[in-house]
């Protein structure tokens, strides 16, 4: 097998199948013992070296399983390598502090910009993958020392690349980088004695959730999860979205390390992969989901317990404009009670009731005061939950830049999702400014122009693709292509364009979006 399918083979295996019938029982440790310990030495209080002295997430070592069969042709079946992946996963793992700043990574959250908090491991790591990927795991110096070591022998142009090759690379590596690293995530961690003492929360139960799906809009629903033993649960959905359509679905799940979450299910006729984490009292959920073959296409996720503390989880729309009627719908758990939007927003009739949501209609002053305001049902409230504007004096893309790559052959194109968001002129009066106040996203028309005379030139327009449906970019497929002189493929440098219809005038918001050649290598952490 190629050495990169068989990456990817494994990569998809160990965590993708782990939501499904929970496996016959093995004991983990034995089974550790029996295929690591043939290389890896045991140690005096009955561990292995390297192993323990190590702690990743369960994508860290579903990638270390997948370069032991690669690199030294460790066989492990398919249920091994799950019983492997939790077993290292619960015991040598990350706690939710530490995973928490680079959550984004396990979530496979589209076009993020990094902002790394030390230039030198930026230059050093982040040249060639995530900064998250590095602050996802735990070492001791001397396993950082070990890992610098790995690098130049399985990449020995390491050295001579750009940001490498105009320093003493090798002496900086070893020294300065290995002892930052050691000092910023050591392997030893309160955070880590306090978590893998502690009861992990049960996710068993009922759950409100709430969520944004680009291109589709905002969604409430409810999920049930049943315990199936070992940490494996039996998942059922319903959702609602705010334009009136509904999905149902059924998936199962694991839960790694007594927080992470990571699921697999059937979501109307669409197969979608679910990374999310649990509060440590476990009342709470968050997270992303996304389609399965398309890690770019999915949305955020909100959960909180039906029997839990009373919460508003979500208002939709979550914005009102001066003078207008509007129909709101706020959804969340042990609701009841008078709805309250605060002075110059007044409710004029309650259309649909229940403890897990209420539905009004409410008119808006003409001299209702400007910005967000709490929303209150009975005792319960959401900080900011509303904002009244009165025109739209800003559109801001989001993301602001962004990546789409072509498609061909047997890798499909990878799309880029956008959303218009609206804001409101602050106290400068100035559109575009620090103050402005953000009103939410809205709907929008979408088009791309030449990003530059450059782009313009090789009419990037008219060959890399174009927007199908509210906010998606799909690309066109890779080249050759001989109807371009100056450009071997389909890639291309545009201006994505949103136009915002604020009652007859349009408001529009730029962004930038590179359509770039296909990703043949995509592990589970980028």
């Amino acid at each position: 097998m190629n050495p990169r399918k068989a990456f990817l083979y494994l990569a998809a295996a160990a965590l993708t199948t782990t939501a499904g019938a929970a496996q016959a029982e093995v004991d983990a440790e034995a089974l550790l013992m029996d295929r690591c310990a043939s290389c890896h030495e045991q140690l005096a209080d009955g561990g292995l070296k390297r192993i323990d002295h190590i702690r990743k997430t369960p994508e860290g070592w579903e990638m270390t399983l997948a370069r032991m069969s690669i690199w030294h042709g460790v066989r492990l079946t398919a249920d091994e390598r799950r019983v492997l992946v939790k077993h290292l996963a619960d015991t040598r793992g990350l706690a939710p502090e530490e995973t928490e700043p680079f959550r984004y990574a396990l979530e496979n959250r589209p076009n993020m910009v990094e902002a790394p908090d030390n230039e030198d491991l930026a230059t050093f790591c982040a040249r060639c993958h995530s900064y998250a990927r590095v602050g996802l795991q735990r070492r001791d110096e001397d396993e950082w020392l070990k890992l610098v070591h790995t690098h130049v022998g399985q990449w020995p142009t390491i050295e001579y690349q750009a940001m490498a090759r105009d320093r003493p690379w090798w002496d900086i590596a070893t020294s300065d980088i290995v002892q930052a690293l050691g000092e910023k995530w050591p392997h030893a961690s309160d955070a880590w004695d306090a978590w893998k003492n502690a009861d992990a929360p049960d996710p068993a139960g009922e759950w409100r959730i709430a969520g944004n799906q680009p291109g589709k809009g905002s969604y409430t629903g409810v999920m049930k999860v049943t315990a199936e033993g070992d940490d494996h649960f039996a998942v059922s959905y319903r959702l609602n979205y705010a334009d009136g359509s509904f999905v149902d679905g059924t998936g199962r799940s694991v839960v790694y390390t007594g927080y992470e979450w990571r699921g697999s299910t059937i979501l109307g006729e669409r197969d979608v992969r679910e990374v999310f984490a649990l509060s440590k009292d476990g009342n709470e959920m968050t997270g992303r989901w996304y389609l399965a073959d398309e890690r770019e296409t999915g949305g955020d996720f909100h959960a909180v317990r039906m029997d839990g503390p009373a919460r508003i989880v979500s208002v939709s729309p979550a914005y009102a404009k001066q003078g207008e009627k509007v129909r709101i719908t706020i959804a969340g758990t042990g609701l009841g009670g008078d709805v309250d939007f605060g002075h110059g927003v007044e409710v004029q009739e309650v259309l649909e009731r229940s403890p897990q949501g209420v539905t009004v209609l409410a008119t808006v002053a003409d001299d209702c005061q400007l910005g967000p305001r709490d929303v209150t049902v009975g005792g319960t409230s959401a900080g900011g939950g509303l904002v009244v504007y009165d025109r739209v004096d800003h559109v801001a893309v989001e993301p602001g830049f962004a990546i789409a790559r072509l498609g061909g052959g047997t890798t499909p194109a990878v799309p880029a999702w956008f959303e218009a968001v609206g804001y409101m002129a602050g106290p400068d009066g100035e559109a575009g400014t620090d103050d402005d106040v953000r009103i939410g996203v809205m709907p929008a028309e979408w088009s791309t122009a030449p990003f530059d005379e450059v782009a313009e030139m090789l009419e990037d327009v008219r060959h890399a693709g174009g927007f199908q449906g509210s906010g998606m970019f799909m690309p066109a497929s890779a080249g050759p292509n001989p109807a371009r002189p100056y450009q071997a493929n389909n890639a291309g440098n545009l201006q994505v364009v949103a136009s915002v219809d604020d009652g007859g005038r349009s408001v529009e918001g730029v962004g930038q979006l590179i359509v770039t050649v296909q990703r043949w290598n995509d592990p589970p952490i980028r």
